[in-house]
């Protein structure tokens, strides 16, 4: 999928697709509770009230560069706590470069945040060693997301993610660590957007007038936009992920904004009442 802001073109490539089985991100998303949303079906629900979440990364061509937002669950990967996530052998790099982004094509990842499902392209295995899968990329981390994983990666699960996707982009010396409110181009800056993790970020695009803003993990979903508190059961505060809700989504709630999630598709948010929603 393709959407444009301005002079900037963004490509959803995807990974994993589901629809259902997301009650262990978004316990309180029962099937009753989505069917009394119906702006969500078609887009983000089926009529059965089953969430449709994708696991993907955005590439974002400016005028001057070529960057992928979020790398994705990547290949080879063992340690995992979400049985399907281990060892996975899934042609994404061929789906990129088919798409037209060949790994050395692309000049800057950026991640929105250090979680599982967000760096594990960063690397790949060659011969036994996690190497850049994006060779002539630099790595673009938040400082404090960053430093924060590294002080408190002691679980296994976290210690087997710092250790095979992030920690050998720091050692290859390809990683560049950045303030949660830098700006990257001309058109890309970032918004500090905490609560799901400690320096989570979103990404938001100018050019031309227009607008899009790549919320990352914000929200896992659209129904997070009209249930505010309905945090996620990887958010590290849920009280404040539900304050950034609420602040990021009024910002830009009744604009022409062009909002991407971090695991569903594009749309623009609309005040309803004391929350919000999401028209595809």
């Amino acid at each position: 999928m393709h959407w444009k802001v301005g002079k900037v073109r963004i490509t959803k490539v995807v990974e994993l697709e589901t629809i259902g089985s997301t009650r262990f991100i978004l316990p309180l998303a029962t099937r009753e509770e989505i069917q009394q949303m119906p702006w969500l079906i078609p887009h983000f629900a089926n009529e059965e009230g089953r969430l449709k979440m994708s696991i993907h990364s955005l590439v974002v061509e400016t005028p001057t560069r070529r960057i992928v937002v979020d790398t994705g669950l990547g290949n080879d990967k063992k340690g995992r706590n979400v049985p399907t996530w281990n060892d996975r052998k899934d042609p994404f790099l061929d789906t990129m470069t088919e798409a037209g982004f060949a790994p050395d094509s692309i000049d800057t990842v950026l991640c929105t945040h250090l979680h599982v499902d967000h760096v594990g392209w960063n690397t790949r295995l060659v011969e036994g060693r996690w190497v850049p899968t994006f060779a002539n990329a630099r790595y673009v981390f938040g400082k404090t997301e960053y430093e924060h994983w590294r002080d408190h990666s002691d679980a296994p699960d976290k210690a087997a993610v710092f250790g095979d996707s992030v920690q050998p982009i720091v050692e290859a010396s390809r990683a560049d660590l950045i303030a949660s409110n830098a700006r990257l181009t001309d058109e890309i800056s970032m918004i500090p957007t905490p609560g799901h993790s400690p320096g989570h970020m979103s990404i938001l695009i100018r050019s031309e007038g227009e607008q899009g803003l790549l919320t990352g993990d914000v929200a896992h979903h659209p129904c997070q936009m009209a249930h505010l508190d309905w945090s996620s059961t990887a958010d590290s505060d849920p009280r404040q992920s539900a304050v950034t809700r609420r602040e990021l989504f009024s910002r830009f709630a009744d604009t022409e904004t062009l909002v991407i999630g971090g695991h569903y598709d594009a749309g623009h948010i609309k005040r309803a009442g004391d929350a919000f929603t999401f028209i595809a």
